[in-house]
């Protein structure tokens, strides 16, 4: 029984360490701008994410010409693991996304879907210097 405990405990370590270095890392690749289309019916407009941090916090800020918003910022930013919720009550809007990692780490892309008004529209952003619009 107890030599059954150690590999139980080492492996328990690893899940707790790699959670957490690999919430960490997604923390620090979020930062920056993040841009994408949005297909509503029949407009299809661009939409962008910025990722700040504010102390410990991350923040994010919508801009879409389209929708005629630059720079709102969220009420809600939660990055739990590789899962992204950002949370705007005032639009009645919320995205959910997961990220794309590549093999050496980096942040590829994020897949996610724009809840509004009782309708989801699935997004993919891509990281950007600047947004485009």
């Amino acid at each position: 029984m107890k030599y059954a405990l150690v590999p139980l405990l080492t492996a328990s370590f690893l899940i707790v360490y790699t959670s957490v270095y690999a919430e960490e890392a997604t923390r620090e690749n979020i930062l920056g701008s993040w841009e994408g289309p949005l297909v509503i019916g029949r407009d299809n407009m661009k939409l962008a994410f910025t990722f700040t941090l504010q102390g410990e916090e991350i923040a994010a800020a919508l801009t879409s010409s389209g929708l005629g918003i630059y720079g709102m910022p969220a009420d809600t930013v939660i990055v739990d693991d590789r899962r992204i919720t950002i949370r705007i009550p005032r639009l009645d809007l919320e995205f959910t996304g997961v990220t794309r990692m590549t093999k050496s780490g980096a942040m590829l892309r994020i897949d996610g879907d724009w809840f509004q008004y009782s309708e989801m529209v699935p997004v993919v952003l891509h990281p950007v210097e600047n947004p485009s619009f």
